[in-house]
């Protein structure tokens, strides 16, 4: 998804590196998830911290900070796990900037994953990413926002496959998503089973199915709903 890389203000800077041995302490992971810290990461760094002592936004309960990450790979790219790792392990929100590459070929991606914070263990919905792009390309300052929920939701938004309704939450964008990839599934079973009818009838109640379900789609994916069956305000 194409979707901007952020000027990152410098009075956020944190720089800090952190040993991936330090994810291997605070989570419980299994040994896939170790073994793609190992074969993947070539160094975490702990590069900004937003919040209200550093770019004067007030915080929340919801999002208290939120911190920017720099992974550098060793080879193509990063495993989500590393990322659900680094996630569970650190409790305020994170955008993460993944790195490949050298020099001039250095590419970069954003991937987010929305984290709700509760009295339990944060609850993290799917991963979302720009398209790799050049390190070297321009970035754009950090989009307006009058507090860091806002600030994580105008993040957060650009990322998503589905457009932003007005006043939606991000919560509830990541609610649709999950309907989106649900429906997805049916449309790709659905498909095949009409591949594999050989009942012409049959053929035809799947194809208005099918209708139906990609309609469902495209709806999901609106900024703007279809109104509701007998609503014509």
């Amino acid at each position: 998804m194409t979707a901007p890389l952020y000027r990152w203000p410098k009075a956020a800077q944190f720089g800090r590196v952190v040993p991936k041995t330090k994810f291997y302490e605070h989570a419980s992971l299994g040994s896939t998830v170790k073994d793609r810290f190992i074969s993947d990461v070539r160094r975490v760094t702990w590069a900004y911290k937003l919040a209200e002592s550093t770019i004067n936004l007030t915080g929340s309960v919801e999002v208290p900070e939120i911190q920017v990450f720099e992974i550098e790979v060793k080879d193509d790219d990063v495993a989500e796990g590393v990322l659900a790792a680094i996630d569970k392990t650190v409790r305020t929100p994170i955008i993460f900037e993944i790195s490949r590459g050298e020099r001039a070929d250095r590419t970069v991606r954003m991937v987010a994953a929305h984290k709700q914070l509760g009295t339990g263990a944060p609850k993290l919905g799917p991963y979302f990413s720009t398209d790799w792009q050049l390190a070297s390309g321009d970035r754009v300052p950090l989009p307006t926002a009058i507090d860091l929920t806002g600030m994580y939701t105008s993040l957060l938004q650009p990322l998503t496959p589905v457009a932003a309704r007005a006043g939606e939450k991000v919560s509830d964008v990541v609610g649709r998503l999950t309907t989106v990839r649900s429906l997805e599934r049916e449309v790709a079973a659905l498909e095949r089973k009409i591949r594999n009818e050989p009942q012409l009838n049959r053929k035809v109640e799947l194809r208005q199915a099918l209708k139906t379900k990609q309609a469902m789609l495209v709806d999901l994916a609106s900024s703007t709903p279809s109104p509701a069956p007998g609503n014509t305000n």
